[in-house]
């Protein structure tokens, strides 16, 4: 998790390329409702880069438990930083969970999913929480 970290806030599309597998499924914040393989995900993050001009990037909470090709973690993580019009943001906190597998010795992101709680009445994400 430490590799996502670094290579988001060094904007490094290549470093996140070695955290994902290829065939990576994700559940992201932007449309559609699944973004499926690698080149979908580090779309994803090539857009944020885009709106960066400096990126954050933020873990609390996190909780992992591994088994012998399969793990998980769930935990909580925000970004943030500076845009590219200098206007610094503060970010949201999202409700993160990643599945991982083994591959050739490696740990690889096969599943990830974001995520914030929902206001039943109105139909609205809230997007002000803390942990």
């Amino acid at each position: 998790m430490d590799g996502i970290v670094d290579a988001l806030r060094a904007k490094d599309l290549e470093g996140l390329r070695r955290l994902y597998a290829t065939d990576v499924v994700s559940f992201d914040a932007d449309p559609p409702l699944q973004h499926v393989g690698i080149d979908a995900k580090l779309k994803n993050w090539a857009r944020v880069f885009t709106y960066f001009k400096e990126v954050a990037y933020e873990v609390r909470d996190l909780r992992a438990e591994v088994g012998d090709d399969l793990a998980y973690a769930h935990g909580f993580g925000r970004l943030s930083g500076t845009l590219a019009d200098g206007t610094s943001v503060r970010g949201m906190w999202v409700r993160a969970t990643f599945c991982l597998r083994k591959t050739d010795g490696a740990w690889l992101i096969a599943h990830d999913q974001v995520s914030v709680p929902l206001d039943i009445r109105d139909g609205k994400g809230v997007v002000d929480l803390e942990p």
